[in-house]
Protein backbone atom coordinates (compact mmCIF):
# COMPACT_ATOMS: atom_id res chain seq x y z
CA UNK A 1 0.00 0.00 0.00
CA UNK A 2 2.69 2.66 0.98
CA UNK A 3 0.23 4.92 1.33
CA UNK A 4 1.41 7.05 4.27
CA UNK A 5 1.58 11.05 4.99
CA UNK A 6 5.34 10.69 3.98
CA UNK A 7 4.43 9.36 0.11
CA UNK A 8 5.31 12.22 -1.53
CA UNK A 9 8.91 12.33 0.38
CA UNK A 10 9.96 8.87 0.16
CA UNK A 11 8.56 9.13 -4.00
CA UNK A 12 11.85 11.83 -4.24
CA UNK A 13 14.11 10.03 -2.40
CA UNK A 14 13.33 6.96 -4.63
CA UNK A 15 13.55 8.98 -8.21
CA UNK A 16 16.95 10.10 -6.59
CA UNK A 17 18.13 6.90 -6.16
CA UNK A 18 17.48 5.64 -8.82
CA UNK A 19 19.34 8.20 -10.77
CA UNK A 20 22.15 7.65 -8.64
CA UNK A 21 22.20 3.59 -9.06
CA UNK A 22 21.47 3.63 -12.40
CA UNK A 23 18.45 1.89 -14.19
CA UNK A 24 19.67 -1.15 -14.65
CA UNK A 25 18.78 -2.29 -10.85
CA UNK A 26 15.97 -3.91 -9.53
CA UNK A 27 15.31 -3.87 -5.83
CA UNK A 28 13.40 -6.83 -4.26
CA UNK A 29 9.89 -4.80 -4.25
CA UNK A 30 10.08 -2.28 -7.49
CA UNK A 31 7.62 -2.26 -9.77
CA UNK A 32 8.64 -4.74 -12.52
CA UNK A 33 6.35 -7.20 -13.91
CA UNK A 34 6.07 -10.18 -12.21
CA UNK A 35 6.87 -13.10 -14.49
CA UNK A 36 6.13 -16.75 -14.10
CA UNK A 37 5.73 -19.90 -16.51
CA UNK A 38 2.58 -21.67 -17.01
CA UNK A 39 4.76 -24.59 -19.48
CA UNK A 40 8.31 -25.22 -20.60
CA UNK A 41 9.81 -21.90 -22.39
CA UNK A 42 6.74 -20.19 -21.63
CA UNK A 43 7.24 -16.62 -20.13
CA UNK A 44 4.60 -13.48 -19.53
CA UNK A 45 3.63 -10.98 -16.92
CA UNK A 46 1.42 -11.39 -14.23
CA UNK A 47 -0.55 -8.37 -14.38
CA UNK A 48 -3.77 -10.12 -13.72
CA UNK A 49 -3.15 -13.61 -12.72
CA UNK A 50 -5.92 -15.66 -14.35
CA UNK A 51 -9.51 -15.42 -16.04
CA UNK A 52 -11.25 -16.90 -12.52
CA UNK A 53 -9.36 -14.73 -9.78
CA UNK A 54 -10.78 -13.04 -6.91
CA UNK A 55 -9.42 -9.85 -8.16
CA UNK A 56 -9.63 -6.88 -5.43
CA UNK A 57 -7.89 -3.05 -5.20
CA UNK A 58 -6.91 -1.30 -2.94
CA UNK A 59 -7.26 2.98 -2.57
CA UNK A 60 -7.01 5.86 -0.65
CA UNK A 61 -7.35 9.59 -1.20
CA UNK A 62 -4.40 9.48 -3.60
CA UNK A 63 -6.80 7.69 -6.25
CA UNK A 64 -8.95 10.54 -6.10
CA UNK A 65 -12.43 10.59 -6.68
CA UNK A 66 -13.03 6.47 -7.62
CA UNK A 67 -16.26 5.63 -9.95
CA UNK A 68 -17.16 2.69 -8.14
CA UNK A 69 -19.81 1.31 -11.00
CA UNK A 70 -17.00 1.46 -13.09
CA UNK A 71 -14.41 -0.60 -10.80
CA UNK A 72 -17.48 -3.01 -10.11
CA UNK A 73 -17.67 -3.34 -13.99
CA UNK A 74 -14.30 -4.44 -14.46
CA UNK A 75 -14.43 -7.38 -12.55
CA UNK A 76 -13.05 -6.90 -9.22
CA UNK A 77 -14.50 -8.18 -6.43
CA UNK A 78 -13.16 -6.50 -3.24
CA UNK A 79 -11.45 -3.49 -1.85
CA UNK A 80 -9.47 -2.42 0.66
CA UNK A 81 -9.66 1.20 1.49
CA UNK A 82 -7.20 3.41 4.29
CA UNK A 83 -9.44 4.33 6.87
CA UNK A 84 -7.24 5.95 9.51
CA UNK A 85 -3.29 6.42 9.70
CA UNK A 86 -1.19 6.25 13.28
CA UNK A 87 -3.69 7.96 16.43
CA UNK A 88 -4.57 11.26 14.56
CA UNK A 89 -5.11 10.97 10.65
CA UNK A 90 -8.51 9.54 8.58
CA UNK A 91 -8.02 9.80 5.27
CA UNK A 92 -9.89 12.68 3.15
CA UNK A 93 -11.41 10.26 0.96
CA UNK A 94 -12.33 7.06 3.25
CA UNK A 95 -15.72 7.89 4.19
CA UNK A 96 -16.86 8.57 0.46
CA UNK A 97 -14.83 5.28 -0.85
CA UNK A 98 -16.24 2.94 1.91
CA UNK A 99 -19.90 4.32 0.86
CA UNK A 100 -19.66 4.00 -2.91
CA UNK A 101 -17.89 0.81 -2.84
CA UNK A 102 -21.14 -0.72 -0.80
CA UNK A 103 -23.66 1.03 -3.33
CA UNK A 104 -21.72 -0.11 -6.12
CA UNK A 105 -21.03 -4.03 -4.72
CA UNK A 106 -18.20 -4.05 -4.51
CA UNK A 107 -16.71 -6.14 -0.98
CA UNK A 108 -15.10 -3.75 0.70
CA UNK A 109 -12.62 -3.52 3.98
CA UNK A 110 -11.06 -0.46 5.98
CA UNK A 111 -7.28 -0.66 6.73
CA UNK A 112 -5.04 1.14 9.14
CA UNK A 113 -1.83 2.48 8.29
CA UNK A 114 0.60 1.89 11.22
CA UNK A 115 2.79 4.58 13.12
CA UNK A 116 5.70 3.22 15.04
CA UNK A 117 5.19 6.09 17.02
CA UNK A 118 2.20 5.73 19.06
CA UNK A 119 0.81 2.83 21.03
CA UNK A 120 -1.13 -0.39 19.86
CA UNK A 121 -3.92 0.39 22.47
CA UNK A 122 -3.97 4.21 20.76
CA UNK A 123 -3.95 2.95 17.39
CA UNK A 124 -6.61 0.81 17.69
CA UNK A 125 -8.66 3.04 19.51
CA UNK A 126 -8.37 5.37 16.65
CA UNK A 127 -9.59 3.18 14.19
CA UNK A 128 -12.27 1.94 16.14
CA UNK A 129 -13.60 5.59 16.33
CA UNK A 130 -13.86 6.28 12.33
CA UNK A 131 -14.43 2.72 10.85
CA UNK A 132 -18.14 2.00 11.14
CA UNK A 133 -18.80 -1.40 12.66
CA UNK A 134 -20.58 -3.39 9.79
CA UNK A 135 -20.98 -6.64 9.64
CA UNK A 136 -21.51 -6.86 5.27
CA UNK A 137 -17.39 -5.42 5.73
CA UNK A 138 -14.59 -7.32 5.14
CA UNK A 139 -12.28 -8.20 8.06
CA UNK A 140 -9.77 -5.12 9.09
CA UNK A 141 -6.34 -4.70 7.85
CA UNK A 142 -3.60 -3.51 9.87
CA UNK A 143 -1.15 -2.14 7.41
CA UNK A 144 2.61 -2.35 9.47
CA UNK A 145 5.42 -1.83 7.73
CA UNK A 146 9.26 0.16 8.01
CA UNK A 147 9.08 4.20 7.42
CA UNK A 148 12.23 5.06 6.57
CA UNK A 149 11.59 8.54 4.85
CA UNK A 150 8.72 9.44 7.41
CA UNK A 151 9.12 13.03 8.56
CA UNK A 152 8.10 12.25 12.15
CA UNK A 153 8.88 8.79 12.92
CA UNK A 154 11.43 6.41 12.00
CA UNK A 155 11.17 4.20 15.06
CA UNK A 156 12.25 0.20 14.43
CA UNK A 157 11.24 -0.91 17.68
CA UNK A 158 12.50 -4.50 18.94
CA UNK A 159 10.19 -7.21 17.96
CA UNK A 160 9.16 -7.76 21.72
CA UNK A 161 7.95 -4.20 21.94
CA UNK A 162 6.47 -4.53 18.54
CA UNK A 163 4.70 -7.90 18.33
CA UNK A 164 3.63 -6.62 21.99
CA UNK A 165 1.69 -3.30 20.12
CA UNK A 166 0.73 -5.00 17.41
CA UNK A 167 -1.58 -7.82 19.27
CA UNK A 168 -2.78 -5.07 21.75
CA UNK A 169 -4.32 -3.54 18.21
CA UNK A 170 -5.22 -6.92 17.00
CA UNK A 171 -7.16 -8.02 19.68
CA UNK A 172 -8.63 -4.81 20.31
CA UNK A 173 -9.77 -4.76 16.86
CA UNK A 174 -11.13 -8.09 16.47
CA UNK A 175 -12.70 -7.85 19.95
CA UNK A 176 -14.91 -4.44 18.51
CA UNK A 177 -15.53 -6.25 15.14
CA UNK A 178 -16.14 -9.72 15.25
CA UNK A 179 -13.62 -10.51 12.97
CA UNK A 180 -10.07 -11.92 12.62
CA UNK A 181 -7.87 -8.81 11.22
CA UNK A 182 -5.50 -9.09 8.29
CA UNK A 183 -1.88 -8.37 8.71
CA UNK A 184 -0.32 -6.73 5.34
CA UNK A 185 3.40 -6.10 4.94
CA UNK A 186 6.33 -5.71 3.02
CA UNK A 187 9.29 -7.86 2.52
CA UNK A 188 11.88 -5.72 4.30
CA UNK A 189 9.50 -5.93 7.94
CA UNK A 190 8.37 -9.72 6.97
CA UNK A 191 11.79 -10.38 6.88
CA UNK A 192 13.01 -8.29 9.93
CA UNK A 193 9.89 -9.17 12.35
CA UNK A 194 7.39 -11.81 11.23
CA UNK A 195 9.44 -14.44 9.09
CA UNK A 196 10.35 -16.26 12.28
CA UNK A 197 6.57 -17.35 12.52
CA UNK A 198 5.19 -14.35 14.28
CA UNK A 199 1.26 -13.91 13.90
CA UNK A 200 1.09 -16.94 12.07
CA UNK A 201 -2.18 -17.44 13.10
CA UNK A 202 -3.68 -14.34 11.33
CA UNK A 203 -4.43 -13.74 7.59
CA UNK A 204 -1.49 -12.67 5.68
CA UNK A 205 -1.29 -9.87 3.27
CA UNK A 206 1.75 -9.28 1.13
CA UNK A 207 3.51 -7.21 -1.43
CA UNK A 208 5.70 -8.60 -3.95
CA UNK A 209 6.06 -6.67 -7.71
CA UNK A 210 8.70 -8.37 -8.78
CA UNK A 211 8.45 -12.02 -7.96
CA UNK A 212 5.61 -14.59 -7.10
CA UNK A 213 4.85 -14.77 -3.00
CA UNK A 214 6.73 -17.89 -2.37
CA UNK A 215 9.65 -16.49 -3.65
CA UNK A 216 10.09 -13.31 -1.00
CA UNK A 217 8.02 -15.09 2.03
CA UNK A 218 9.29 -18.94 1.65
CA UNK A 219 6.48 -21.05 2.84
CA UNK A 220 4.53 -18.82 4.79
CA UNK A 221 0.89 -19.42 3.58
CA UNK A 222 -0.38 -16.11 2.63
CA UNK A 223 -4.19 -15.36 1.70
CA UNK A 224 -4.05 -11.99 -0.47
CA UNK A 225 -1.16 -10.99 -2.77
CA UNK A 226 -0.30 -7.26 -3.86
CA UNK A 227 0.77 -7.83 -7.31
CA UNK A 228 1.41 -4.69 -8.50
CA UNK A 229 0.69 -0.98 -7.72
CA UNK A 230 0.94 0.43 -11.35
CA UNK A 231 -2.54 -1.32 -12.41
CA UNK A 232 -5.50 -0.15 -14.19
CA UNK A 233 -9.01 -0.33 -13.33
CA UNK A 234 -12.29 0.97 -15.00
CA UNK A 235 -13.15 3.89 -12.03
CA UNK A 236 -10.04 4.42 -10.92
CA UNK A 237 -8.25 7.74 -12.08
CA UNK A 238 -4.51 6.72 -12.94
CA UNK A 239 -2.68 3.86 -11.58
CA UNK A 240 -3.68 1.88 -8.41
CA UNK A 241 -2.64 -1.09 -6.45
CA UNK A 242 -4.01 -4.72 -7.54
CA UNK A 243 -4.43 -7.83 -5.61
CA UNK A 244 -5.58 -11.36 -5.65
CA UNK A 245 -6.80 -13.54 -3.40
CA UNK A 246 -4.92 -17.08 -3.10
CA UNK A 247 -7.90 -19.28 -4.28
CA UNK A 248 -11.37 -19.27 -5.52
CA UNK A 249 -14.57 -17.89 -5.08
CA UNK A 250 -15.35 -20.64 -3.11
CA UNK A 251 -12.39 -20.59 -1.18
CA UNK A 252 -12.55 -16.86 -0.96
CA UNK A 253 -16.31 -17.38 0.57
CA UNK A 254 -15.09 -19.93 2.82
CA UNK A 255 -12.12 -17.20 4.08
CA UNK A 256 -14.79 -14.94 4.85
CA UNK A 257 -17.17 -17.39 6.58
CA UNK A 258 -14.08 -18.18 8.99
CA UNK A 259 -12.94 -14.52 9.31
CA UNK A 260 -16.03 -14.19 11.50
CA UNK A 261 -14.81 -14.67 15.21
CA UNK A 262 -18.33 -13.24 17.11
CA UNK A 263 -22.02 -13.09 16.27
CA UNK A 264 -23.08 -10.02 13.43
CA UNK A 265 -23.41 -7.47 15.17
CA UNK A 266 -26.11 -4.72 14.06
CA UNK A 267 -24.15 -1.92 11.58
CA UNK A 268 -23.80 1.40 12.82
CA UNK A 269 -26.06 4.16 11.65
Amino acid sequence: MVKSRSFVLRSAVLAFSALLIGCSALSFDDDAPVRTSARKGADFEIRQPSKTAVEGIDVSYFQETVNWNAVAGDNIRFAYIKATEGGDRVDQRFYDNFTGARQAGVLRGAYHFWYHCRSGAEQAAWYIQNVPRDPSALPPVLDIEWTPTSPTCTKRPAAATLHADMQAFLDTVEAYYGKRPVIYTTIDFYQDRLADGAFSNYPLWVRSTAAEPHERYGKRPWHFWQYTSTGRVAGVPGKTDRNVFNGSEAAFQQFLANSNTAPAMMAER
